[in-house]
């Protein structure tokens, strides 16, 4: 059941395999990669192995590779293989989404738009994860009808401080992504990086979760539950490098990312211990 497609009845794959290995017997124009990114578990590479050396690579040409993912710099390890992109391989590929319903908009340069949608998963789904709180509890106010009660919300007990100091540090964190976004040339316009995008970014957020039918938990806070690895290097590790390596200061951001660290770090060693 999707609400954007409805309910397919009597769907049936074209086959189905149980490794890369098993699917690596024959051409393919594109591969869509839609695993989660955990790079400290396994790579892209490596889990593309079969089709990227011999004798695959031998026999048939490179496919295109389509990154499905959160995260930056996520295609950097198979460069080498989508250099070839064009907009004529972008059209083909955009051409089979667009039959089955999916609206999209091809562009020449994606990179700024992973940069600007990093924002949010950089700091709205940072800060729900490391609080093991849904994001109502940071717009929604308490109900008003006892007959439809919901959790979480914004206690009027200490609404003041989280006014005073939760919402100001989340706008923080977003202005330290903002300047990397001009270390890294994106300019303040509609084509690049607006600096309203800081705005943007919360006021959409608010707008999805001071209503009482928010539902929504952010993925990285749904792993955790789960006991699942988080995409943590991806989405601030290689922030905070980027950083690092334009001499750029994120404390914030840094913060972030080496809290989150322990939670991976826990995540992997009970998955050792099993």
């Amino acid at each position: 059941m999707s609400a954007k497609y409805g309910e397919i009845t009597g769907f049936r794959p074209d086959r189905l395999v149980r490794s890369v290995a098993e699917a690596a017997d024959r051409s393919y124009a594109y591969v869509l990669v839609t695993t989660k990114a955990i790079p400290e578990r396994v790579t892209t590479p490596a889990i593309l192995k079969p089709l990227i050396s011999s004798p695959y690579a031998d026999k048939h040409p490179q496919p295109t590779y389509v990154f499905l993912q959160n995260g930056l710099n996520i295609e950097a390890d198979l460069y080498h293989n989508i250099t070839r992109l064009d907009a004529h391989i972008l059209e083909g590929i955009g051409q089979i989404l667009s039959a089955g319903g999916t609206e999209l908009t091809i562009v020449g340069e994606v990179q700024r738009l992973k940069f600007a949608k990093n924002f949010w998963n950089v700091s709205f789904s940072s800060f729900a994860t490391l609080t093991q709180h849904r994001l109502p509890a940071i717009f929604r106010p308490p109900p008003t009808d006892p007959s439809s009660p919901y959790s979480p919300y914004v206690s009027p007990t200490t609404a003041d401080l989280i006014a005073k100091h939760t919402i100001p540090t989340i706008r923080a964190t977003l202005q330290e992504l903002l300047v990397l976004g001009r270390a890294l040339g994106y300019p303040d316009d509609k084509d690049g990086l607006p600096a309203s995008v800081v705005d943007d970014v919360i006021e959409n957020t608010r707008k999805l979760h001071v209503v009482p039918e928010s539902k929504h938990k952010p993925s990285m806070m749904l792993d955790v539950e789960k006991g699942l690895p988080i995409e943590v290097e991806v989405i601030l590790g290689e922030t905070v490098r980027m950083a690092q390596e334009r001499g750029v200061s994120m404390p914030r951001v840094e913060m972030l990312y080496a809290l989150l660290l322990v939670v991976q770090n826990q995540i992997l060693a009970k998955a050792e211990e099993n």
